[in-house]
């Protein structure tokens, strides 16, 4: 009896159980979460959890070491109230506070000539799109005399971005004086006054006075301007950014100084992308003279076109047109090459009755590596070795590069020049090209993506056949980095 009676309570408390399962469900889910609270507020600071509300106006400064709110900064200008004047009506007023893109950038200014100047800069992309600021640039001597007067001369403004500018766009003002001013070495200023001339506010002409470039007496000698270049070529980038791969960067540093020869000279600009690793590949070149390295990560506070290229290459030709007979431009995910029976020298010697010349791109697959006998070592060749498939698509626009006489160039561009004196050639097809590997410069990882054993193959409908060009010339670059800085940069990776 005992045991029927245990066997009836079991089944109550089964069928109590099945009748209450949700509520069940949602107690015990209830009691797992509080003690997950319980659990998780042990681990918070010993500090009233009240403080948590406490937050500090926007305006307001917060002290991080005595836990006050320091009051904000005076205001500046003082705001015009709404006034009513004749007959009731209320004239209403507009305050302006903060401030817009500046009237003008100086990034440099730099001699051309014993007569003429470049100053280089940017400027407020609306002001110069809807209105129409002016440059005046005026030589102040350090000691006037009759024959040394101040002189003032109208700038001519050069806008080579193309429009591509954001908030900020390149200017190039060309002061161009008369006659040679400062040309005996005897020092002065150059001073450019650049007028809003309305643009922005019309209720304000404003003009800023800057002083531009300042020669001391003694630090300018004409007989530099007709000298001999230093470098047969001289290679000016965009600036440099980014998560950069140390391993592309090191071939193509290498290839370029054996390509060129040692009259040459690569200038480059660090806009976040000469980190660590990249630094000790250019270490070694900078050393022996090969490489000039700029820090112009300030430029990154100025939101213009793409790192603001547009200024840093027309930085590059005021600052070095006396320096080199060729100034060569392009990016570091391209390689410059000329057939074997020939020479760089050869080529541009062949060229040099033209001002510019352009060079045409052969784009290479950044994904496919070919797979040849030796499969296990392939990830240890450097990428001009394995990345060997050219796109072949007809009938495509493709970007192209170019190299200037500098001495003859007043502005330039990213892919050529608009703003200078003499001929321009487009036609160097069989002479010189370069070879575009997009995108494997900016990434720190192994680029192959895909190992194929075949000449010819279609990818995402784009025909690829295998070009050994580069590959081919890859040992007489590596023999001449060890030839030249020694083997500092063997276990470089990617």
């Amino acid at each position: 009896m005992a045991k029927h009676d245990e066997q009836i309570q079991k089944r109550m408390f089964i069928g109590v159980v099945w009748n209450c399962a949700g509520e069940l469900k949602l107690l015990l889910s209830a009691l797992l979460f509080l003690c997950s609270i319980i659990t998780l507020v042990q681990f918070f600071p010993a500090r009233d959890l009240r403080d948590c509300a406490s937050l500090s106006p926007p305006s307001a400064a917060f002290d991080l070491v005595s836990d006050t709110v320091t009051a904000p900064t005076e205001v500046q200008y003082k705001k015009i109230e709404d006034v009513v004047v004749n007959n009731g009506l209320i004239k209403r007023n507009f305050n302006g506070y903060g401030s817009a893109a500046y009237n003008f950038v100086l990034m440099s200014a730099y001699r051309g000539g014993g007569d003429t100047f470049a100053i280089v800069g940017l400027s407020s992309k609306p002001l110069q799109l809807f209105s129409k600021p002016t440059y005046v640039c005026q030589w102040i001597p350090h000691h006037a005399t009759v024959d040394k007067e101040n002189i003032t001369v109208a700038g001519y403004k050069i806008l080579p971005d193309w429009g591509y500018g954001r908030v900020y766009t390149v200017v190039v003002v060309n002061c161009t004086f008369p006659y040679p001013v400062g040309a005996d070495g005897s020092g002065g200023r150059l001073v450019i006054h650049a007028s809003t001339s309305g643009g922005g506010d019309t209720n304000r002409d404003l003009t800023d006075t800057i002083e531009a470039l300042t020669e001391t007496p003694g630090s300018f000698d004409a007989s530099q301007l007709e000298a001999p270049p230093k470098y047969e070529y001289l290679y000016c980038g965009s600036p440099l950014y980014g998560d950069l791969s140390p391993q592309r960067v090191r071939e193509w540093i290498a290839y370029h100084a054996n390509f060129f020869g040692e009259k040459s000279h690569f200038v480059i600009y660090d806009a976040g992308g000469v980190h660590r690793d990249v630094m000790e590949v250019l270490r070694p070149w900078v050393e022996k003279g090969y490489v000039t390295l700029q820090d112009v990560k300030e430029e990154e506070r100025f939101d213009g076109y793409y790192h603001n290229q547009f200024l840093i290459v027309n930085d590059c030709l005021h600052r070095y047109r006396f320096m080199a007979k060729w100034m060569f431009f392009f990016d570091v995910d391209e390689f410059i090459f000329v057939p074997k029976e020939t020479t760089i020298k050869n080529v541009t010697d062949s060229l040099s009755g033209f001002t510019q010349f352009t060079i045409e791109q052969r784009t290479m697959s950044n994904k496919l590596c070919y797979l040849d006998d030796n499969p296990g070592r392939i990830y240890r060749k450097w990428g001009m070795e394995k990345l060997v498939y050219r796109d072949t698509k007809r009938g495509v626009r493709r970007d192209r590069k170019y190299a200037i006489q500098p001495r003859n160039v007043f502005a330039t561009g990213v892919h050529m020049s608009q703003n200078f004196k003499g001929r321009t050639t487009h036609k160097t097809d069989g002479k010189i090209t370069y070879y575009h590997y997009h995108g494997t410069i900016s990434e720190r990882r192994e680029p192959c993506r895909q190992l194929v054993n075949v000449t010819e193959k279609y990818v995402d409908g784009t025909p690829y056949v295998v070009d050994t060009t580069m590959r081919d010339a890859a040992d007489a670059v590596k023999r001449f980095e060890v030839r030249t800085i020694g083997q500092v940069l063997l276990k470089t990776r990617q």
